[in-house]
């Protein structure tokens, strides 16, 4: 019986969606700084696989990890949570 880790999973927003079925996401979250205890936005971009090229910039997006898929993308959309106005 093969056993396989659990894929980590982030919320995102699309950012830019102008490449063929890959799209670039930006994920914030909040770490808190060790002197100050002040808590501080971080953003970190990832490059995306959407296979059907269904989402737009602005839409908020879930997305697993998986297995390298090119040079740069090395997660994949798995569902669109909101549409973007």
């Amino acid at each position: 019986m093969n056993i396989r880790g659990i894929k980590r999973q982030m919320v995102g927003t699309v950012v830019s969606d102008k490449m063929d079925k890959t799209v670039v996401v930006q994920v914030e979250r909040l770490i808190k700084h060790k002197f100050y205890h002040k808590y501080i936005r971080r953003r970190t971009k990832f490059s995306a696989h959407d296979e059907k090229n269904s989402c737009k910039a602005g839409d908020k997006v879930m997305i697993t990890e998986s297995r390298p898929l090119s040079k740069t993308k090395r997660w994949r959309i798995s569902e669109i949570v909101e549409k973007a106005v």
